[in-house]
């Protein structure tokens, strides 16, 4: 899942809130930094291996570029730091957090989800 992704891990550079394409985040700090530096962002918690999860990447690039509100977008693997597990409640993946200045403000985890339905949700919660 991570060939598609554009990763700051090697040079510790921020991406632009509003990218196109997922960013991919290595651990509970780099979330943290990537989510408090947005106005709005969009979490796709995933698994390696997971099928959905996998088919979702292009849809939530898609949804960044389609959404009025300036969304950056962002993928974790918990497993990778198993503090955010606990801390998010993963109890399933796909599961998509939406973060508004920082904090979350709605979470979905209904395997795959139609962009034109993700759009609407993240319209609906980042306003």
């Amino acid at each position: 899942m991570r060939s598609n992704t554009v990763s700051n891990e090697a040079d510790g550079s921020e991406a632009p809130a509003g990218a196109n394409r997922p960013v991919s985040l290595s651990d509970e700090a780099s979330l943290d930094a990537f989510v408090g530096d947005a106005d709005a962002a969009l979490v796709e918690f995933y698994t390696d291996g997971c099928g959905i999860c996998a088919s979702m990447e292009p849809v939530i690039g898609n949804v960044a570029r389609g959404v009025e509100t300036d969304l950056a977008v962002g993928l974790v693997n918990p497993r990778d730091d198993p503090p955010l597990v606990e801390r998010f409640d993963v109890r399933s993946v796909p599961l998509f957090v939406l973060f508004v200045d920082g904090e979350p403000v709605a979470r979905r985890a209904e395997g795959f989800i139609p962009g034109e339905d993700l759009a609407a949700w993240v319209e609906e919660h980042a306003a």
